[in-house]
């Protein structure tokens, strides 16, 4: 597994769109990358009904979507906030209606979270922030909101809940 990724991040010449299906984790999912900017603020990624990802009733599972939901916002805080230890720390999601189709993960990291993630960082070296994500059906319906809470935190930091 870890030569695997070792040889993915050595692809330099794909670009981390195409690259980033192929992660052991999603490339059974048959994830494409429809939008993504270089510093991860505005991703946009379909999430395929497939026989794979389909549960009995013939709608994509749940545990897909927190799968592909899980680490985006974690690798857009690394992308802008190089040299911390980034993790996910809570997932919330809220299932109102069916994925009956597939389905687009949207994801937009904003100006002001930014400013407020590093007004965290400078005044207490630290960082717990929200993200707010959803997935849509092809009719245009959110299926899907998710919440994502990610633990910003220096190299070596130990605090109560990393021990």
């Amino acid at each position: 597994m870890i030569k695997n990724l070792q040889l993915l991040r050595k692809l330099g010449f794909l670009s981390e769109a195409r690259r980033f299906p192929w992660y052991p984790p999603f490339w059974m999912m048959c994830l494409k990358v429809l939008e993504l900017t270089d510093d991860w603020s505005h991703v946009r990624i379909r999430l395929p009904l497939t026989w794979v990802s389909s549960n009995a009733a013939g709608n994509i599972f749940g545990g897909f979507q927190a799968n592909l939901a899980d680490p985006v916002p974690a690798i857009a805080c690394i992308k802008k906030f190089p040299g911390y230890r980034v993790a996910t720390k809570k997932l919330e999601i809220d299932f109102l209606r069916i994925g009956n189709s597939d389905l687009v993960l949207h994801f937009d990291f904003s100006d002001e979270q930014i400013k407020t993630i590093q007004q965290d960082l400078d005044e207490h070296g630290h960082s717990t922030p929200c993200f707010e994500m959803s997935y849509t059906r092809k009719d245009g319906k959110v299926c899907t909101r998710i919440k994502n809470t990610v633990a910003i935190r220096p190299k070596g930091y130990v605090g109560n809940h990393d021990r």
